[in-house]
């Protein structure tokens, strides 16, 4: 549910952080700033870790860099030439990348979400709006259990189990390790 305030406007919407009446020096460079502002404290709210919303915004900076355009000049294209080039060249991790899509994909959410007026407010001062630039069929998704190196990644439940299983022979039964590992196998145990 979305908060909205009477005078119709969400919080962090572009009226609240625009005035008609001031011109603005460079106006796409300020409103980009507004913009990412206004998303920051969208997250704050939502009560994002400082390093997320300081990794999102540092990943959409680099995604502007990379584009030369701002965010009303965004496409899907410039992604996937972003995102290509990082995996082919810079080597990232599929994880890597999915961060990146995510940052970019959240920012661009909160700038065509109609309660936040940034569409319309680029469309009155730029002639064009911000549109949602990754997609289903430009997002890698997540399919691994682990996807991380073997020696840093965590666990399998197999490898738990087998863990488990072994420490079960070694140590006597106490009712709430029992109890409590039966629960992680999903199995019907009898701890009575």
């Amino acid at each position: 549910m979305r908060r909205i305030g009477r005078d119709g406007l969400a919080p962090e919407s572009a009226a609240l952080h625009l005035v008609d009446s001031v011109p603005l020096l460079r106006p796409e460079e300020q409103v980009f700033t507004l913009m990412l502002d206004g998303w920051r404290n969208r997250q704050l709210a939502r009560n994002l870790a400082f390093s997320t919303i300081g990794s999102r915004e540092k990943a959409v900076r680099a995604f502007a860099r990379h584009a030369d355009a701002f965010p009303c000049h965004w496409t899907a294209a410039q992604v996937d030439e972003w995102l290509g080039g990082r995996r082919a060249v810079r080597k990232l991790k599929r994880s890597t990348l999915r961060n990146y899509q995510e940052a970019v994909h959240s920012f661009c959410a909160y700038l065509i979400d109609p309660a936040y007026q940034w569409s319309t407010e680029c469309e009155q001062r730029f002639g064009t709006h911000p549109v949602q630039v990754v997609h289903e069929w430009n997002t890698a998704f997540h399919v691994a259990d682990a996807e991380a190196d073997a020696g840093k990644r965590a666990f399998t439940r197999k490898e738990l189990i087998a863990i488990f299983d072994h420490a079960e022979i070694a140590i006597p039964h106490r009712k709430a390790t029992s109890t409590s590992w039966c629960r992680f196998r999903n199995a019907n145990c009898d701890t009575g």
